[in-house]
């Protein structure tokens, strides 16, 4: 029996790694902070192991006798929105990601982000795959700097011979036990009303993380993945109007979708993202802007390397995945 080491497996990505390897008959322990909050991880399959993936120590104890690193521990949107909120975690932790792997000879899956592309500059005339040049990141995009610095730490220890480690890259991702993207369209859907820009015709950049689980896994298991970075960005097109449709069927709500113009969304954007500046989350929610292109403009990332190298058919569709993750959201919320 294969046995692997999940950190993050709390987050949305980890727990669905989690249940995806048990149900493959893998043998999976989880480095969790708190066993106690963390035991709803039992059911899913996960033997818990306390630890704390900035122990260097710890995450090597964890995970002895491995196979297999899923490194899903990052720091998202960190209570303090300065670099070193996101270095400690997502580079520090990452570091000692590499060194358990390392000592143990296991193999390394190191859950990145498209987040790595920047922003404007993923939007071009081709789809931005694997092989575009990474632009420069403004000094402020604390996140996206060390979601590429971290993924350059694994796919260079792996071209060193330190270790056999790849990296894949979502774009937001939806489903169960989500606690960022659904709660927030959730609430507003709730209401009975959704804001629609251009008609709702653009295909949102979502992936559900029980197909990201299924491309983790797969890459783990192909030779050829090593050193590389995957894309796993689109997964099924799905349109901002078809997303309300199903998010509305899995709340059980009629939802009147409200035409706003183009020019009015910029508008509010623009001074949210001068009054978000000062919040206490400003280095990432003043990027807000940027949620007018995503709801505006269709998914610019291709998948295509992810699903002709791994064989990756994202096993969840939208019609299922959708509405499950918004009927979980309001049980969990009543």
């Amino acid at each position: 029996m294969r046995r692997a080491l999940v950190t993050g497996a709390t987050g949305l990505v980890g727990s669905y790694i989690v249940e995806r390897l048990h149900a493959d008959g893998w043998s999976v322990r989880a480095l969790v902070r708190d066993a106690a909050r963390a035991s709803w991880l039992q059911p899913l399959g996960a033997e818990l192991f306390v630890g704390d993936v900035l122990d260097a120590g710890a995450f090597t104890r964890a995970a002895a006798s491995c196979d297999v690193i899923f490194h899903c521990a990052a720091a998202i949107l960190p209570e303090r929105a300065e670099w070193e909120s996101y270095r400690a975690t997502n580079l520090d932790g990452t570091q000692n990601a590499i060194a358990a792997a390392r000592a143990v000879g296991a193999r390394l899956l190191h859950v990145s982000s498209v987040a790595v592309y920047g922003g404007a500059t993923r939007y071009r005339d081709t789809p931005t795959d694997e092989s575009v040049e990474l632009p420069p990141l403004p000094e402020t995009a604390f996140y996206a700097r060390s979601k590429r610095e971290s993924e350059a730490m694994v796919l260079e220890a792996h071209q060193r011979g330190e270790i056999w480690a790849c990296a894949v890259r979502p774009d937001v991702i939806y489903g169960k036990r989500d606690r960022q993207f659904v709660p927030r369209i959730g609430k507003v859907i709730a209401r009975g009303f959704f804001p629609l820009l251009d008609g709702g015709r653009s295909t949102l950049a979502i992936v559900h993380a029980g197909n990201v689980a299924d491309g983790a896994v797969r890459a783990v298991g192909t030779d050829i993945a090593g050193g590389k970075a995957y894309n796993l960005a689109n997964d099924y097109d799905v349109t901002v109007r078809e997303f309300v449709r199903l998010a509305a069927q899995g709340l059980g709500r009629r939802v009147v979708l409200v035409p706003v113009p183009m020019i009015l969304a910029k508008t509010v954007f623009k001074l949210m993202t001068i009054l978000i500046g000062v919040a206490r989350r400003g280095a990432a929610l003043s990027q807000a802007g940027g949620a007018v292109a995503f709801v505006s403009r269709s998914n610019p990332f291709s998948s295509d390397r992810a699903r002709r190298e791994l064989g990756w058919a994202p096993p969840v569709r939208p019609e299922v995945g959708i509405p499950e993750a918004f009927r979980s959201w309001a049980e969990q919320r009543a």
